[in-house]
């Protein structure tokens, strides 16, 4: 029988359903994953990003059974890529907030103008050396700095060095102790334009403290101490102190033995204490510091001396920091015998007279050996912070001479005028000067220290009767403080055996030279403040 022309033989309900579903398969091919695209844009949160929908099947195609465990390929390819762009979508947003967090910052400096960061200053060191600096430091470069921006309360004088984002403010001078002071730079602008700012820093200076000798039957004494005497500590004892100095960090002692005399160098709680070499056997005086240059200097004298052999009262310098030979102050090509000398404040130099009144300046941190300066009679002082001296010449005037070129100004009288002075002690504002009063035979009937300003007005300061000596008259180093040492009662009061003898009883009158009151008396002499030790 044919069978063209007939249906086919009738199929159940669910063999028909399968056989449509074979035929659509073999007829549609698989639909690729789409991948979906990353979009890297800062700060927008992975939620708000559009995310294509998959493709949608064949309205003619019947779902593909599924179960949880095993999803489709594009659902797996949907599970595993959003975890990766979560990561780089927050990646990139924390980028974006520190972005704007620094941006936010630069415009809130710029609109606040330079502010400060870092500051520099050491207190205790200023009171002490001139040339101490306050060190400012901005949170950004800063256009030129002039001096006029700048103002120092109290006012003090100082220099500017500025650059970059630094400023440094220098002291010519020491500063006062125990004093509240502020630096302000006024009109401060970032190199980068923007507004203007006043920088400010204050800080406090420390209480003084001083060194003095006091000399006993049995040891000698170096004490320290502040300014009310309450609080004296010893120091160094030595059954022979002949001189001492005191520097920032330490002190530099002489002491008498019988072979002659040793230099010390010792901390300031006298521990680490090393021996100095000296020319020879011999004796020292006149011992001085230089804290800038580093050295010691001091007259040296050999123990034997005669006629064609022997050193009489050399100057000789030494390094402070490290074993060093003693280096001879020589003038032309010869030992020089000196009678007079002293360290320029805040340097190397040395300035000495010789036994032929020939004034000269060596600078002994270089090579260019001693400086000629004329005949004088006697050096009487030599200021810190202007590079001049005081000295009397041979006809009888006192007059400043600047060491630098050379130049001589008359040296003002005092107003009222107290006479001629034996001793003029410069201090920064104005000079010390030890006035005695004689009678018509030329017997002295008194003694005083009268303070002198820069005007020349002078007031009196200290004054002791006939039958007492005033030895030395110090200024502490910014000149806020005097001590003027006392040989009280001559009479009664015996000399000591020391190379430059000295009366056994002295004392010392500390002096605030502003208001001219005295704070304390105090057992002893050659307080650290002097350049050198007292003579009489």
């Amino acid at each position: 029988m044919s069978t063209e022309g007939h249906s086919p033989p009738p199929q159940t309900r669910a063999e028909a359903r399968a056989a449509r579903e074979a035929a659509q398969r073999a007829e549609i091919p698989p639909v690729p994953v789409a991948e979906v695209p990353v979009v890297e844009s800062v700060g927008v949160p992975a939620e708000a990003l559009p995310v294509p929908d998959p493709p949608p099947s064949s309205p003619s195609s019947p779902s593909s059974p599924s179960s949880p465990s095993s999803p489709p390929s594009s659902e797996r390819s949907e599970t595993t890529r959003p975890d990766t762009r979560r990561f780089r979508l927050a990646l990139f947003g924390v980028v974006g907030v520190l972005a704007v967090i620094v941006a936010g910052l630069s415009a809130l400096s710029l609109a606040q103008g330079p502010r400060l960061t870092e500051v520099q200053v050491e207190p205790a060191e200023a009171i002490e050396l001139s040339g101490s600096r306050v060190v400012l430091t901005a949170n950004q470069a800063l256009e030129p700095i002039d001096a006029s921006q700048v103002t120092v309360d109290p006012a003090v004088p100082f220099t500017v060095d500025a650059a970059g984002r630094s400023i440094g403010i220098r002291f010519t001078v020491p500063l006062d102790d125990a004093t509240d002071y502020t630096v302000r730079v006024a009109d401060v602008v970032g190199t980068g334009g923007g507004p203007a700012s006043e920088l400010t820093e204050s800080f406090t200076t420390p209480a003084s403290e001083i060194f003095l000798l006091n000399r006993t039957d049995e040891d000698d004494t170096i004490f320290r101490t502040d300014l009310t005497g309450e609080k004296a500590i010893p120091v160094f004892s030595h059954p022979r102190i002949n001189d001492y100095r005191a520097t920032s960090t330490g002190l530099v002692v002489a002491v008498e033995d019988d072979g002659g005399s040793r230099i010390l160098i010792m901390n300031r709680q006298a521990k680490n204490v090393r021996e100095l070499t000296l020319p020879g056997d011999g004796y020292v005086s006149s011992v001085q510091v230089s804290d800038r240059g580093g050295l010691v200097g001091y007259i040296y004298s050999d123990r034997t001396i005669s006629e064609d052999s022997g050193r009489a009262s050399v100057l000789v310098t030494q390094s402070l920091s490290e074993d060093s030979e003693p280096q001879i102050v020589t003038v032309g090509d010869d030992e020089a015998s000196i009678a007079e000398w002293q360290f320029v404040p805040d340097s190397a130099a040395v300035l000495f007279i010789d036994f032929a009144g020939t004034l000269s300046l060596d600078d002994r941190s270089g090579d260019a050996g001693a400086q000629n300066l004329g005949i004088v009679m006697r050096l009487l002082g030599v200021s810190r912070g202007t590079y001049t001296a005081i000295v009397e010449k041979i006809d009888g005037s006192t007059v400043e001479l600047n060491l630098a070129d050379g130049s001589e100004t008359p040296l003002a009288a005092s107003d009222p005028d107290y006479g001629a002075a034996t001793t003029i002690t410069p201090f920064p504002g104005g000079t010390l000067r030890h006035i005695v009063a004689r009678d018509e035979t030329g017997l002295p009937t008194g003694q005083a220290i009268i303070r002198v300003d820069e005007a020349g007005a002078a007031t009196p300061l200290l004054e002791v009767a006939s039958g007492s000596a005033i030895l030395q008259a110090c200024a502490s180093p910014s000149g806020q403080y005097a001590a003027v040492t006392v040989a009280p009662n001559l009479i009664d009061n015996a000399y000591d055996d020391m190379g430059v003898a000295l009366p056994k009883a002295l004392e010392t009158h500390l002096m605030d030279l502003r208001s001219g009151e005295e704070l304390v008396v105090l057992t002893g002499f050659d307080v650290s403040w002097c350049q050198m030790a007292p003579a009489f």
